[in-house]
């Protein structure tokens, strides 16, 4: 198998900017595109190879086919014909709501599949954006709901500025905001579980108050409090540095400006690189060039032992 790219899916939103479309090269007329759905199997979501002998498959018709060749041995009796990770880059003009989404076994319970664990990696933001990430003080679900009924649910937030390169893990239950002026890539488990806690009081086109999930999101929540939730990293050149590593994904980045082997004959694995920054190109096995640059994300399946990548690019790299 070779390396696959695939089209994305654009995902024009309210709260969406101008930043998606230039940072991936796409020459088009679309308006407040909020979200590129870079490599997706959600039902009815599922991204399509853009090029190759698999050009016009979805992604989880390349599954069914390849099977473990794609996926990794382990990987597919896990998940079977469903791809785990949903990868995007989200660009936010305004406010998104505040939010939080089950662990696997509250999901289950509440009748979904699964939960979401998910991970955010920050690119070039405006200077005022920030998010909320976890609570800052403790409370109850008693007190929870009555926050959110008198609108003081911000206030036991905590809420941080954020820019270029900063990373923050939101295990399932932790509540979270991506607020204005944030773009950045999104690693998250292949689901659509998302309860809304708040909306700031916001009403859509038809003047309507969004659906709020107080129920299900005081089930979901963690009320765990911690000192910090961002995850802090030293950057380094010319080698992956470990981000994040949890039962859903293990991310590292690497920011190369030489050539570098990435040996992957002891990793029972998809990888999937997510270009943020740069350009180069990837040699496969064979002798293959893959081109990369910002705005690019590929998938590399398990069968692949050896790569090598070239050129000035900053990646992500998961699996």
């Amino acid at each position: 198998m070779q390396i696959l790219k695939f089209e994305p899916l654009l995902k024009q939103t309210l709260w969406g900017g101008n930043k998606i479309l230039p940072f991936k090269n796409i020459n088009s007329n679309l308006q407040n595109v909020g979200e590129s759905w870079e490599i997706s199997g959600v039902k009815d979501n599922e991204t399509v190879v853009s090029e190759g002998t698999m050009k016009g498959l979805k992604l989880n018709e390349v599954v069914a086919e390849m099977r473990e060749k794609l996926m990794g041995r382990e990987n597919y009796e896990r998940f079977g014909d469903e791809f785990p990770l949903l990868i995007k880059f989200i660009d936010a003009r305004q406010d998104l709501s505040i939010q939080v989404h089950p662990n696997d076994e509250t999901a289950r319970r509440q009748g979904k599949k699964r939960g979401k664990t998910e991970m955010w990696y920050f690119m070039s933001s405006e200077p005022e954006a920030k998010i909320f990430c976890g609570l800052k003080e403790k409370i109850s679900p008693d007190k929870y709901r009555e926050m959110v009924e008198t609108d003081t649910i911000c206030d036991a937030l905590a809420q941080y500025n954020v820019g270029e390169d900063n990373v923050f893990f939101l295990p399932s239950g932790r509540i979270h905001a991506i607020r204005s002026g944030c773009f950045l890539a999104e690693i998250q488990q292949t689901s659509d579980v998302t309860y809304r806690i708040y909306d700031f009081k916001r009403k859509d086109k038809d003047g309507n108050f969004r659906q709020l999930h107080t129920k299900e999101a005081a089930e979901s929540i963690d009320y765990t409090v911690e000192d910090d939730y961002h995850t802090h990293y030293e950057a380094q050149k010319n080698i992956g540095v470990p981000l994040v590593s949890c039962q859903y994904f293990c991310t590292s980045v690497y920011d190369l400006d030489e050539p570098m082997i990435l040996d992957y004959s002891e990793l029972d694995s998809f990888v999937i690189l997510i270009a943020l920054k740069g350009e180069g190109q990837i040699i496969e096995e064979d002798g293959t060039l893959v081109s990369f640059r910002a705005g690019e994300t590929v998938l590399i399946p398990a069968t692949t032992q050896i790569l090598k990548v070239e050129g000035t690019i900053k990646f992500l790299e998961t699996y």
